[in-house]
């Protein structure tokens, strides 16, 4: 049996992903493949104190909120291997890109990417997509639809600093990992149809 694609979305809150995700779902399901959606952080218990320190209901430091993140990685790598080698394609919204982008400025940028990229039960993925739009647009997508934001959502020069942030993070390892970079602030059928064409090179 061949063993699944492991694709990574990344961006800024509100630049698109859940819907990419979705809508590449239902494209690679017309391809005949079997596809497992999934997010980080994940529902389980490390998840939900990571879900709860970013809404700020329960505050930690960003070394703290790092660690986590790896701890919640780690076991959620458990559940994406089972479904890569059972021949899925799995689709994740976030991976250790946003924790370099986020957490790294706040602490020691080399010490968040090693602790990720080093670590034996995390996977690289197969491919990288960062949906790129205007944080300004982002920011102003997130006010109009949530009723209360995240600590990262904040604040519109945290978003520019963040998307500066995954820029140097991917110019650090362009050669390396395959790594696309998608303008989103277009149309969202336009963007999918670029994800999708980027994908295909990889299945």
């Amino acid at each position: 049996m061949q063993r699944g694609k492991f694709i990574v979305f990344e961006g800024l809150d509100g630049s698109g992903k859940s819907t990419q995700l979705r809508m590449l779902e239902q494209r690679l399901g017309t391809l005949g493949r079997t596809v497992f959606r999934t997010a980080e952080p994940t529902g389980g218990g490390i998840g939900q104190t990571i879900r709860e320190a970013l809404s700020g209901e329960k505050p930690c430091s960003t070394a703290v909120l790092a660690a986590l993140f790896l701890a919640d990685r780690i076991a959620h790598n458990e559940e994406i291997a089972a479904h890569l080698d059972a021949g899925e394609d799995v689709i994740c919204d976030r991976y250790f890109y946003s924790s370099m982008a986020y957490q790294g400025p706040g602490t020691d940028p080399d010490w968040v990417a090693d602790m990720n990229r080093r670590c034996p039960a995390i996977a690289k993925p197969d491919l990288c997509v960062f949906l790129d739009m205007d944080y300004r647009r982002c920011k102003a997508r997130l006010d109009a639809g949530r009723d209360r934001l995240e600590i990262y959502e904040q604040d519109l020069s945290v978003m520019e600093a963040t998307r500066t942030a995954f820029l140097s993070v991917f110019r650090r390892y362009e050669n390396e990992d395959r790594i696309v970079i998608v303008d989103a602030d277009r149309d969202r059928d336009a963007v999918a149809e670029e994800i999708f064409a980027v994908v295909k090179k990889v299945l």
